[in-house]
């Protein structure tokens, strides 16, 4: 039986000094996300001690590859949401809290968009008069250079990994009808933009590998990192680096939540071999560069399929599934809401693509970019368009064209407001985000799987947390409650 699919991002936001100088993307981080910890009041740092993105799943490291850098020396803390707020690479980046499921995810997702907004306010008073920093949610410069938004998903060990690698790339090359968040032009090497004018991903030019380790250079339609920050003997994390930032909450519940069933279909040997691609390095591109959705991709076998098709098929096999197995794994109610949404933004699709603006990015784009250029009397090559595109994702309200097209809320202010500061009741961000908000003085250090506690005694006490679905609010919510002090939390604890 599949294990619980726990679930979340990793986003890595655009950043630009505007009015202060030479823009220096790392320092422009390192202000923003200082700004914001100033106003927490309590820096709780990062602990490495368990960091090790070099491990690869296949057991072995491939010659030439190149694990991401460990940068300790960077802006790095942790939130009382339980999110991690730091700097990756010349970004900033948000990881949500471990989430139980889709919708929560949506929801922690978009209480990070928040903190950036927060965080770009704040950075203001730190900067010189008429400076701002300005961040977008997107995941690429235009230039050739992208950036990610990376999902996670526990899986249990004992699944073989070829068996995933084989079953989910399918899904990883056809789900961008639904979930690619759109981009003017095309950045694949020796494809004009005249070629491609507008596409449905941001991502799909930079994948050159079927699998692979890395996740900046010889990017891998599936990743390799073996990290699962839990119990390694248990558990694997599945590090997924193909998908593109959305703005969208429904392209975001789509993405995960259809993802997390296939991956539980999975692990139940519940998917069948016959929808293996010929090419998914080419089909990944030739997916996402066709807006009518009509290009048949070869298959293994020697079958055409569309992008839709394999997708019909795959939400058929779902709901085989749900009759045969049930949804547990990805949460009951949640995996209804996931078939339901799933069948009707391909009957969308299908029938009439502007029917799903208001749940999928890329056409909710692509009808603003139309309506724009059909006024000006322009085409898909004016400078002006390429600027609408960027200015999609601005994370100002105020500038914010995304803002604007009246895309659907699964959740309201009042729920993302709250998701700021406060834990997922439903995992160990719970344990994680409670214990910084009552006993900030108290730890020193905090990462995935530990916290460090520093009572005032040596040595300093780490308190484990190697399942993700241990240290939730039926768990701990009562003892977190009547403990006074850290020091009793750790006693009761047996730490």
């Amino acid at each position: 039986m599949a294990i619980r699919k726990v679930c979340g991002l990793e986003t890595e936001y655009g950043i630009q000094l505007r009015g202060g100088g030479e823009s220096n993307p790392i320092a422009a981080s390192s202000v923003l996300i200082n700004a914001y910890v100033a106003l927490m009041q309590r820096k709780i740092g990062w602990d490495f001690e368990d960091e090790s993105p070099g491990r690869d799943a296949r057991g072995f490291v491939a010659e030439g590859a190149m694990p991401p850098d460990i940068e300790t020396h960077l802006v790095n803390t942790v939130l009382t949401n339980g999110a991690r707020y730091y700097v990756d690479h010349a970004h900033p980046e948000i990881s949500t809290p471990e989430c139980a499921d889709a919708r929560e995810v949506v929801l922690w997702d978009r209480a990070a968009e928040r903190i950036l907004q927060r965080s770009m306010q704040a950075a203001r008073s730190a900067l010189p008069p008429g400076a701002e920093i300005v961040v977008h949610k997107n995941n690429s410069d235009g230039k050739g250079n992208s950036y990610g938004c990376h999902e996670n998903y526990l899986l249990a060990r004992e699944v073989p990994f070829g068996r995933i690698v084989t079953h989910i790339t399918p899904h990883f090359v056809t789900r961008q009808v639904f979930c690619g968040a759109g981009k003017v032009g095309c950045e694949a090497p020796g494809v004009s933009a005249s070629d491609v004018p507008f596409q449905l991903s941001q991502r799909a030019d930079f994948f050159e590998e079927e699998v692979g380790l890395e996740t900046t250079l010889k990017r891998p339609i599936v990743n390799t990192r073996d990290e699962p920050h839990c119990d390694s003997q248990k558990y694997r994390r599945l590090h997924v680096i193909v998908g593109d930032a959305n703005l969208a909450e429904v392209s975001t519940f789509l993405k995960v939540g259809t993802t997390a069933l296939v991956l539980a279909m999975i692990e139940d040997d519940a998917v069948p071999s016959d929808l293996a691609l010929a090419n998914p390095v080419g089909a990944i591109k030739e997916v996402s560069w066709d807006r009518t959705l009509r290009r048949p991709i070869l298959l293994k076998d020697g079958r055409r399929l569309t992008a839709l098709e394999l997708q019909w098929q795959l939400l058929e096999l779902a709901r085989k599934y749900e009759r045969e197995r049930g949804l547990e794994a990805v949460g009951e109610d949640v995996g209804v809401e996931v078939l339901r949404r799933w069948e009707d933004v391909l009957s969308g699709l299908e029938a009439d693509r502007s029917s799903v603006a208001p749940q999928v990015d890329w056409v909710a784009k692509e009808q603003v970019l139309e309506a724009y250029m059909e006024r000006h009397g322009i085409d898909w090559t004016d400078p002006r368009v390429r600027m609408l595109d960027l200015q999609y994702h601005d994370m100002r309200p105020e500038r914010s064209l995304f803002a604007r097209v009246g895309t659907e809320r699964m959740f309201d202010d009042a729920d993302v407001d709250r998701a700021i500061t406060e834990p997922p009741d439903t995992t160990r961000a719970y344990f994680r985000g409670k214990c910084l908000q009552k006993w900030p003085d108290d730890i020193v250090a905090a990462n995935w799987d530990s916290l460090v506690f520093d009572v005032g005694a040596d040595p300093l006490r780490r308190v484990p947390m190697m399942e993700p679905l241990r240290g939730t609010a039926a768990h701990v919510a009562r003892l977190i409650e009547e403990c006074q002090t850290a020091a009793e939390l750790l006693e009761r604890l047996g730490s």
